[in-house]
């Protein structure tokens, strides 16, 4: 919700662009990890939107990159936001490290 609030300020004509590409990734995390938690009965479906996960919370990093070298987000910012997505990044290398504990038997 954060980036949500953060992209309002960012210039009209990258609404299609930068702006819908980084709202898109952030919600992308948090929705396959939902999808992959209902369908923890079977371990790949499972992992699979794991990594699923994974790829938009680092693409959402990438996002953050772009936006501060265009001049939309101050740098103490993104620094901050990034992180936050490495400390996610972290919890689903984690849970996919320890499938097995998840799954349901």
């Amino acid at each position: 919700m954060r980036i949500f609030e953060l992209t309002k300020t960012f210039p009209r004509e990258e609404r299609y662009s930068l702006t819908d590409q980084i709202r898109r990734a952030s919600r992308s995390v948090c929705t396959n990890l939902a999808e992959g938690w209902r369908k923890r009965r079977y371990r790949a479906a499972f992992i699979c939107k794991l990594n699923d996960s994974e790829g938009e919370a680092a693409e959402t990093q990438g996002w953050i990159q772009f936006s501060v070298e265009c001049g939309y987000l101050k740098r103490e910012v993104a620094a901050e936001l990034y992180r936050e997505y490495g400390d996610i990044l972290g919890m689903l290398v984690r849970m996919i490290e320890t499938a097995d504990n998840w799954v349901l038997r």
